[in-house]
């Protein structure tokens, strides 16, 4: 067996989540999997330079700090997986992205997590580096997973749509028809906005279950202020984080309207995830949806996207067979094979780039 490790940190920033798995033909087996918290200072801290609130000795350090703490997710899945070391190919590392900015006079993606550090303290080769070759192809950098979505999620009998609920909401569009391409892109917040107000009113990270949100109710003067935003109607393809969508977006627009709850705020949230992913969805009626990422555990949010995307049927990845949770690092995991392979990670179609580009750097062990 030739196993690897995918690792992944989203835009949420609340930590990284780890699997060990394999690959055989189209089928996925996870081994183990593994969700290292970051401590809540290292948090703020990477917070705060994803905000260009930092300097080239700050972003060094966390760089070194976050690779370290990438290599002990990996550690621990290893040791959680009773699977020797010597039987993983490679490690496929994200990284943290602590800024993206696909679109101006000089393109860039960031992501830290120092891959030398993870190859040095888990003695296995490591990928990662994914987003900047597209890029330099002149495409957006993301998102990247839609071509594993293609890989493992297409079916020749139906249309399926494949829903990523993370800090940034995107969809992969897969027709049933292979002579048609899948396209993909980022249709604007998912979870960012309403941890950052939710983390900026009640020093809480996250709003479980969504309870805070359903004591509210949907404002929709502000909602339509927050639909506005250009970026909702801009063509694909496209790509966006929190460089766009954080917490002094929200408190923009929120003092226009200074009479609201900030539980009135929250719920007008979550009902712009639901109302911009909504409007974006392709006009494809007998598709089916099938959710991942952290979102998929809020159920008020759940319960909002199951009312509004109807007829269509909304289900989660797990029907896949694969877990919400571990779809994005079983990804990476997937693209660090294709790179060491010598294939294309990219889909031209959804990041708008010149051409399939092989990604990745390799640090080898």
């Amino acid at each position: 067996m030739e196993a690897w490790i995918g690792l992944m940190s989203g835009t949420s920033m609340d930590g990284i989540d780890a699997v060990l798995v394999s690959f055989d033909g189209r089928s996925i087996t996870v081994h183990a999997s593994e969700t290292l918290n970051y401590p809540d200072d290292l948090r703020h801290r990477l917070l705060a330079v994803s905000q260009n609130q930092g300097t080239p000795d700050e972003i060094g350090e966390l760089d070194t700090l976050t690779g370290s703490l990438f290599a002990d997710a990996a550690n621990r899945v290893i040791e959680r997986s009773g699977i020797s070391p010597s039987a993983i190919r490679a490690i496929g590392s994200h990284g943290q992205t602590i800024r993206h900015q696909p679109s101006g006079f000089a393109p860039f993606s960031t992501q830290i997590g120092n891959p030398s550090v993870i190859a040095e303290k888990t003695g296995i080769t490591t990928v990662s580096d994914f987003r900047r070759r597209d890029m330099a192809a002149g495409g957006q950098g993301a998102p990247l997973v839609p071509a594993f979505h293609k890989a493992f999620f297409s079916s020749d009998t139906e249309d399926r749509c494949i829903l990523n609920l993370g800090g940034i909401a995107n969809i992969t569009w897969i027709p049933a028809d292979s002579n048609e391409p899948v396209t993909g892109f980022d249709t604007g917040p998912a979870n960012a906005l309403m941890d950052a107000w939710c983390l900026n009113q009640t020093g809480l990270p996250y709003d479980a279950d969504g309870h805070w949100a359903d004591e509210g109710n949907v404002d929709h003067e502000l909602l339509k202020d927050m639909l506005s935003d250009a970026y909702f109607t801009r063509s694909a393809p496209k790509s966006t984080g929190k460089e766009r969508f954080n917490l002094g977006w929200v408190k923009t627009l929120v003092q226009r309207h200074p009479d609201l709850q900030a539980a009135d705020v929250q719920r007008t949230l979550l009902q712009l995830t639901v109302t911009s992913i909504l409007h974006q969805l392709p006009a494809a009626p007998a598709m089916r949806i099938y959710a991942c990422g952290g979102g998929t555990r809020n159920p008020v949010l759940m319960k909002e996207l199951e009312r509004a995307l109807s007829p269509a049927p909304l289900a989660i990845t797990a029907e896949l067979g694969l877990d919400p949770q571990w779809v994005e690092p079983v990804a990476f995991g997937w693209l660090a094979q294709q790179t060491l392979a010598g294939n294309p990670g990219n889909l031209p179609d959804v990041t708008g780039a010149r051409g399939p580009r092989i990604l990745g750097a390799i640090y080898h062990a």
